[in-house]
């Protein structure tokens, strides 16, 4: 038996992400206000807080003028203002069309809203969390739960100094227990301690399933000819064919700076497809190229989309903890945003906490957070929301596409319809004997790169002597099932080089994991066909170290 050291605090938040931030920062702010002290701790797995941050970003700050109402006084990094909207359907690799306002949903239109960093956004926020009291640990992993007679004790935090087979090297130092009265998690999409917090409390029971996608950003540094600080563009089509859905975009941030990228709906049925290569693809589009040709790129990274919405929420609330944020699903698509919902969500989160400690006898399970929510702007959002993804996977793009905009522009999303979707996006892959071979051109060093030297830039770095934290339920079935059944997707839709297949010298087959090259974007948790692959937390700090994504 390991003996740990514990630590007590009022409440733990797993995740110094936007929802995680607010929540810590809405709890002192009102402990402050009753004069009441509050011993509020943060863990974060990246090595500081932002390192593990990527989003888009077109920044909407309805939660923030709510949660910091003088924040640009106070200096937040939130000072692009958006300038212009063009959406585009592209048609193929040359044409593009542009959209006239008219036909595109309201949702989509960014008046008001700001170009961000959010790594830099959530720096700012945890500083003004500090100030006001909060305990931030980066660099510390939320590895399991402390669950003690049905209810949530707090989390462990992960070892340090194991070899490969788990046991302890000369730098061993075990984990701690974080005890408290409640534990928050705000792991982001797909976060591993939710995951089986859902399973365990059987929080997703009326929920559809969780639908998700891969979005990929890159950084470049332009020439300033060709930058316009402040336009925004989204948009359709090219280079996905009919059947895979997703959007692609270009923010022109601060700098002479430009955010491009594409977002792959995780429910297509090609397993030949490689998410990594459409996006790199997409880029010598014309309306991509024209911009991006000269520039460099500074810098690359992926990451999970959890975009079930409103029909996909599980129950947020379960004896002794919340889920919140993107590790319970709020992000609206209609809006291709998710940082002031889950912001929002975090702040309602911290008012059912400040509420149940104030009371003679505090409840376990904090149901009047359900309450809360579904009396808030959020809940409203996303309830008006609710079939823009269904529409578009039932469907189709334009069929769609047309729906959400009679849906979102003329009924402000009041149609008396519910369209869900339940099918698990994991079991869509078509068989590959029965699915097209896709030729993607190699890169050309200039506009599209290749998987390692992507990685490269997203400063990717872990222990290399640890466990390997992409866990395999059978070995056998990467090779057996899904390499005879689907060419082994994993080699594809993985956007860091991760998985590979090798043969040895007798000519068999292996399924070679590089865990080094992780960047944690959870797509393989999500989208084997097998459900085989469990993402685990590695040693913390471990994983990629985005400056500014």
């Amino acid at each position: 038996m390991v003996e740990r050291e514990t630590m007590e605090f009022d409440v733990v938040i797993v995740g110094a992400g936007p929802a995680g931030l607010s929540c810590a920062i809405r709890l002192a702010q009102q402990a402050q206000e009753k004069q009441q002290e509050l011993m509020i701790c943060v863990v974060e797995k990246g090595s500081e807080v932002g390192a593990h941050i990527l989003s888009g970003a077109v920044f909407e700050t309805k939660a923030l003028d709510e949660l910091i109402p003088d924040w640009a006084a106070k200096g937040a990094p939130v000072t692009t203002k958006v300038t212009g909207d063009d959406i585009y359907l592209f048609k193929n690799e040359t044409n593009a069309t542009k959209l006239p306002h008219l036909v595109v949903p309201k949702t989509f239109k960014n008046d008001g809203n700001y170009i961000v960093s959010l790594g830099n956004v959530c720096r700012w926020l945890a500083e003004q969390a500090e100030q006001l009291g909060v305990e931030i640990f980066p660099g510390f992993s939320a590895h399991s739960l402390i669950i003690e007679e049905q209810q949530v004790k707090g989390i462990i935090t992960g070892d340090m100094g194991l070899d490969r087979d788990g046991q302890p090297k000369d730098s061993y130092m075990p984990g701690m227990e974080l005890r408290a009265k409640y534990t928050v998690f705000a792991e982001g999409c797909r976060g591993h301690l939710g995951k089986q917090l859902i399973a365990e409390f059987k929080l997703d029971k009326d929920a559809s399933p969780q639908h998700y996608g891969i979005g990929f950003k890159e950084i470049w540094q332009v020439d300033p000819s060709k930058h316009k600080e402040g336009l925004v563009v989204h948009g359709t089509g090219w280079p996905l064919d009919n059947d895979t859905h997703g959007g692609s975009f270009m923010y022109h941030a601060e700098n002479n700076q430009v955010v491009v990228g594409l977002i792959i709906d995780l429910n297509y049925t090609n397993p030949h497809l490689s998410p990594f290569d459409e996006f790199q693809r997409m880029k010598h589009h014309h309306t991509f190229a024209s911009v991006l040709e000269g520039g460099e790129r500074i810098a690359y990274g992926a990451r999970a989309i959890a975009k079930g919405g409103f029909h996909s929420l599980p129950k947020m609330h379960f004896p002794g903890g919340l889920l919140i944020g993107c590790d319970a699903g709020t992000l609206n698509f209609a809006k291709i945003k998710g940082n002031h919902t889950a912001m929002k969500s975090g702040m309602l989160a911290a008012d059912a906490i400040i509420e149940a400690l104030g009371q003679e006898s505090a409840p376990s399970d904090l149901v009047s957070f359900a309450d809360k929510f579904k009396a808030s702007w959020l809940y409203d959002e996303l309830y008006q929301s609710r079939n823009f993804g269904p529409a578009m996977h039932k469907l189709g793009r334009i069929m769609g596409g047309a729906y959400n905009m009679i849906d979102q522009n003329i009924f402000s999303g009041s149609l008396p319809f519910t369209i869900k979707d339940e099918h698990q996006d994991h079991a869509q892959l078509k068989l590959a004997s029965e699915s097209q071979t896709i030729s993607y051109p190699k890169p050309d060093g200039k506009l599209s790169f290749d998987k390692l030297s992507s990685v490269f830039l997203s400063n990717t770095n872990h222990e290399e002597v640890q466990p390997c934290h992409l866990q395999l339920k059978d070995s056998d079935i990467p090779i057996k099932v899904n390499l005879a059944k689907f060419d082994e997707p994993a080699q594809r839709y993985c956007p860091a080089g991760v998985y590979e297949i090798n043969e040895n010298e007798q000519g068999e087959k292996l399924f070679v994991i590089n865990s080094q090259n992780c960047i944690h974007c959870k797509t393989c948790d999500i989208k084997d066909p097998s459900q085989n692959i469990t993402w685990v937390t590695p040693e913390g700090a471990g994983g990629p170290n985005y400056p500014n994504m």
